[in-house]
């Protein structure tokens, strides 16, 4: 089973009643809650990843094959209005950890969490020390994708790969990093943080058809030609399908993830997901080398 771990505050827009605990603190931000948790909360930045994720669940007849859990700051007594926009949203969501202003990426791991997202960097950063893929939604004003497919696009070194070639890159130049990875060509390159997720979403594509499966993977690289080559023997080392591989030799990624049609983007450079996010949700993985 697919395990996804999110934060209220990426599944709901909880942004206003984030400005009154900032502004007013606790209390009145309690209050405001509880007033109003029978008032849905609106869809926040992953929601319509989520919504098509557990959808999947419809269409794989036999078996439950993802499952998402709330992992919350909030307090139970705050968190009621969470899940009633749960219910009212009519999200297959039944698991919740209510943390009371704690940490929640802790539980990520006790519940087999496959990836974690969160508005939080710090939650982030903790969730892939502890071994779980994870990102930091970005606020986004993409339009809703009206594709049926779940369409998820991954950039290359230091989110499914690792961070070896881009170490080389970013320490001793593209004349380096193209010569290093020629001469590799033929060696696999290690899995970064999101291996897993992507190998997990890549079963799920398996229990479908080609023609006819309801998942699409993108990988959307600054690689181009001599460099492409590790790449793709290292996804045939892994035995791992991707429906759509872009080699763009440095060209910004938003439009082509505009065309992609991405449900989100996952790249660790800043800057890509800053443009990115005008046009497709996306989620910032964050480094953890010192």
């Amino acid at each position: 089973m697919l395990v996804i771990g999110i934060t209220s505050r990426a599944l709901f827009d909880l942004d206003f009643s984030h400005k009154i605990f900032k502004k007013n603190g606790l209390e009145p931000y309690r209050k405001f809650q509880i007033s109003n948790e029978n008032i849905p909360l609106q869809p926040g930045r992953a929601f319509p990843l989520v919504k098509k994720l557990l959808s999947l669940n419809k269409k794989i007849t036999g078996q439950r094959s993802v499952e998402v859990i709330l992992l919350s700051k909030n307090s139970s007594d705050t968190g009621l209005r969470i899940f009633n926009s749960i219910e009212h949203h009519n999200l297959d969501i039944k698991r919740a950890v209510f943390c009371s202003g704690g940490s929640p990426h802790a539980y990520a791991k006790s519940f087999g969490a496959h990836l974690f997202l969160s508005t939080e960097s710090s939650d982030c950063k903790s969730a892939i020390k502890s071994g779980i893929a994870s990102a930091r939604i970005f606020p986004s004003s993409a339009p809703l994708s009206e594709d049926k497919k779940l369409k998820v696009a991954f950039d290359g070194d230091s989110v499914i790969f690792s961070e070896e070639s881009q170490f080389i890159y970013d320490n001793h130049g593209i004349k380096a990093f193209e010569k290093n990875e020629k001469n590799l060509a033929k060696l696999p390159l290690t899995g970064g943080p999101f291996k897993s997720f992507l190998f997990e979403l890549h079963k799920l594509q398996k229990k479908f058809p080609p023609s006819d499966c309801p998942i699409k993977i993108a990988l959307v690289t600054a690689r181009s030609a001599p460099t492409h080559e590790r790449v793709i023997r290292t996804l045939r080392d892994w035995d791992i399908r991707i429906d759509e591989c872009l080699f763009l030799g440095g060209l910004k990624k938003d439009n082509f993830l505009k065309v992609f049609d991405a449900d989100i983007f996952f790249d660790d450079q800043i800057e890509n997901c800053s443009s990115a996010c005008t046009y497709v949700p996306t989620g910032h993985v964050i480094s953890i080398s010192p």
